[in-house]
């Protein structure tokens, strides 16, 4: 599946397990069909910004993406268009996600705020009732809520970009009041991706550092550092049963992790470049990457399991 203008920064599957959805730096939103990898209709746009981030919500029915004009949109999927556009960001939307009931979108700019928005009425930002978070992120990279949407995680860059290592720690914000609850320093440098697990108890990021890094979101402490990677990670997901770490990086490789255990499954999967974006199914049995060649990639998790002799992996989360 292939980009004809530019690279693909996020990638997600959209429900019935046969289609996903990239965005670019070209401004589109397409629609892929995964068995023939051909694009399906026309591709959505809404002015020429490049759109960095893409969440589906959680009824399937809506896409909200970031974009380099600061503005947060939302698409309806049927009708393949812009259905409301939120401003208030005074730099480019990097990540963006929803609150597992639906009822708002999270995101975060370069300006290094985060900000909620209401999806129930699409007002403009709730700022009304929450505030937006001045998080001290330089730029904020990724953001992500809780399974209970009580917290909210954040990470990026904690100081004037110069090329050099900044040590940049995930923060932990209240949703309701946007104070810091806490901050989880072991990164030594810039970070953009985060994850929780679905039961809440479990917090993982990643690093330009390199490294995977595994959080008891009960005591905040560091429990496990995932460290196979040889260049800066761009983006992780959990599998829905949340026992398979993706990791994407810019050492052409996406890796799986075991959760279970913190160990790689099977060796790297090759891409031709850079990986910018990873995205498991429904069922966790496919995977799809975004990379710098402009392609995106469907593999077949369940085969790989197989033949590492992890077809467990793909049952249900063991508590």
């Amino acid at each position: 599946m292939a980009s004809p203008t530019s690279r693909i920064w996020g990638v997600i599957h959209l429900p019935g397990g046969q289609r996903i959805i990239t965005c670019s730096e070209d401004g589109s939103l397409r629609v892929w069909n995964m068995k023939s990898g051909k694009q399906i209709g026309e591709d959505w746009r809404d002015g020429d910004s490049a759109v960095w981030g893409i969440a589906l919500s959680p009824d399937g029915k809506k896409v909200a993406s970031g974009s380099d004009d600061g503005a947060v949109r939302l698409w309806d999927i049927e009708a393949c268009k812009v259905v409301t556009k939120w401003t208030g960001h005074t730099r480019l939307v990097s990540s963006v996600c929803w609150s597992p009931d639906g009822r708002r979108v999270l995101s975060g700019s370069n300006d290094g705020t985060a900000r909620q928005w209401d999806v129930e009425t699409m007002l403009e930002p709730m700022e009304h009732i929450l505030p937006s978070i001045e998080t001290g992120h330089e730029r904020v990279w990724v953001v992500v809520y809780s399974p209970d949407t009580t917290l909210i995680a954040t990470g990026g860059l904690d100081g004037p970009w110069t090329g050099k290592p900044i040590g940049s720690p995930v923060k932990i914000w209240d949703a309701k009041t946007g104070e810091l609850v806490a901050t989880l320093k072991g990164h030594t440098n810039s970070m953009c991706c985060l994850a929780w697990t679905k039961n809440g108890k479990t917090l993982i990021s990643a690093s330009y550092d390199h490294s995977i890094r595994i959080w008891n979101t009960t005591n905040w402490e560091q429990t496990a550092a995932l460290d196979e990677h040889t260049h800066l990670i761009y983006a992780i997901a959990i599998s829905p049963n949340d026992r398979i770490l993706a990791s994407a990086s810019y050492d052409k490789t996406t890796r799986l992790w075991n959760l279970d255990n913190g160990q790689p499954i099977s060796s790297p999967i090759q891409h031709a470049e850079q990986v910018n974006c990873v995205s498991f199914s429904a069922g966790g049995k496919r995977l799809a990457t975004g990379c710098f060649d402009k392609n995106a990639y469907i593999w077949d998790v369940a085969a790989i399991l197989t033949e590492a002799g992890l077809t467990d992996l793909l049952d249900s989360t063991v508590s």
